[in-house]
């Protein structure tokens, strides 16, 4: 075996374990109404709860609301 088959397939190896890895998957949050249909202080505790459990909008979490 040649030392640039060697390299190439190193390299794919690589390149395909870090794809087969991939991504942590985001949970989705559906909330029937609009931001503003929420009681007032509603949507801020909501979201205080989900930061105190490790949840964070945009970052492991989305919510959409309807």
């Amino acid at each position: 075996m040649r030392r640039r088959d060697l390299v190439t397939f190193l390299g794919g190896a690589v390149a395909w374990m870090s794809a087969a890895r991939g991504q942590e998957p985001r949970r989705v949050i559906g909330f029937l109404g609009g931001p503003s249909d929420a009681m007032p202080g509603t949507l801020a505790a909501f979201y205080q709860g989900l930061k105190e459990t490790g949840f964070v909008e945009r970052k492991n979490l989305s919510i959409e609301f309807r």
